[in-house]
């Protein structure tokens, strides 16, 4: 399981960005786009006496995109080639639009735009609910923790429930939880399966827990930009964070442990008898590896001796330590979870490629 930062570096760092972002409701008309030399492009939000400037993560530019239906290929290339062309196609399409967007900035960046019906789940208030819930789980330790510029995550294992997977490799049982304030994906809590002998993490498939990021339109009357406050929607998170305990509860108990844990063990059972070559390329374009992941699931599956699906699947989870973005390591986890759950159909297609 790739390493992410501490505990105590986590916390320190969730509470900079809860001073330090803000979020609007935005009518399109009161924003302008801009852009300067070089590329970098900037929202003029009408906010007060003089409109007030922020720049756009990549992020926001492809939501931005979206929204006003420009594809973002397009809205790139005259980013780079023709800025003056797209701040006129951006802002003619700002006026027409008619709708009220969500402008969440953080450092005065808006790092995304989204609509006004997004529900906000924060991960300063996620993190304020379950660690107090977590650290009560016996012998729990934070294996892996990271807050990337789309994701929070919070990943565990407890001793308590472990399993022999076979003589001298063991699994224990754990959580991985999950988190995007900037619209790429829901809350989560899920299973996570943690191999001792290589630090491998295996995130099961099917979700524990899910809670979109969708809710009623916000009402504000006022026809300019708005601070949306932060206690606005306190009372429905607070009642929301009262599952929270079962459903952790849920997550690391012996019975889905054990389910988890045996559906991988079945894996061992199903025999590579095509080219591991071949294997790892339909694996490739079935889930789209680049080519560094589909050399380093190769040499993985090689060197780990074990051409059987337990050992493609295994593969797959050792080799994300090696990637540098976090985001990407914990996908391929999540990869190695959907692999265990595949139909003999499926399988038999990775073991004996055509």
């Amino acid at each position: 399981m790739k390493h992410g930062r501490s505990l105590i570096s986590l916390a320190h760092e969730l509470e900079r960005q809860q001073s330090a972002k803000k979020d609007l409701l935005v009518p399109s008309q009161r924003l302008q786009h801009c852009t300067e030399s070089g590329g970098h492009t900037h929202l003029l939000v009408e906010d007060g006496p003089s409109p007030t400037r922020y720049g756009l993560t990549t992020l926001a530019r492809r939501q931005l995109a979206e929204k006003l239906k420009i594809p973002f290929a397009y809205f790139e290339r005259m980013r780079e080639e023709q800025p003056e062309l797209l701040d006129h196609n951006v802002n003619t399409w700002l006026q027409e639009d008619g709708e009220r967007r969500m402008l969440r900035t953080l450092d005065g960046t808006v790092r995304a735009v989204l609509s006004d019906r997004y529900r906000r789940l924060d991960n300063h208030e996620l993190a304020e609910s379950v660690l107090p819930i977590l650290m009560q789980v016996p012998d729990l330790r934070f294996e892996s923790m990271e807050l990337t510029d789309t994701r929070m995550y919070l990943k565990c294992v407890t001793p308590q429930l472990s399993c022999e997977m076979a003589p001298g490799d063991v699994v224990q049982a754990g959580l991985v939880i999950s988190n995007s304030e900037v619209g790429l994906g829901m809350l989560s809590i899920q299973p996570l399966l943690y191999r001792l002998v290589c630090r491998n993490g295996l995130i099961a498939a099917d979700h524990t827990l899910r809670k979109t990021h969708v809710g009623r339109s916000l009402a504000v009357d006022e026809p300019a930009a708005s601070v949306f406050q932060d206690d606005t929607l306190r009372a429905d998170d607070r009642a929301f964070f009262l599952k929270v305990r079962d459903v952790v509860q849920a997550t690391v108990s012996e019975t889905v442990f054990r389910q988890v844990a045996g559906r991988f063990q079945r894996t061992r059972e199903l025999e590579l008898t095509g080219d591991p070559t071949r294997s790892v390329e339909v694996l490739a374009q079935r889930h789209s590896l680049n080519e560094a992941e589909r050399i380093g699931v190769l040499r993985h599956l090689v060197s780990g001796a074990d051409l059987s699906g337990y050992g493609l699947v295994n593969a797959v989870t050792h080799y994300s330590q090696e990637v540098s973005s976090y985001d990407r390591a914990t996908e391929l986890e999540a990869l190695g979870g959907k692999l265990v759950e595949q139909s003999a159909t499926e399988w038999k297609a990775l073991l004996s490629p055509a």
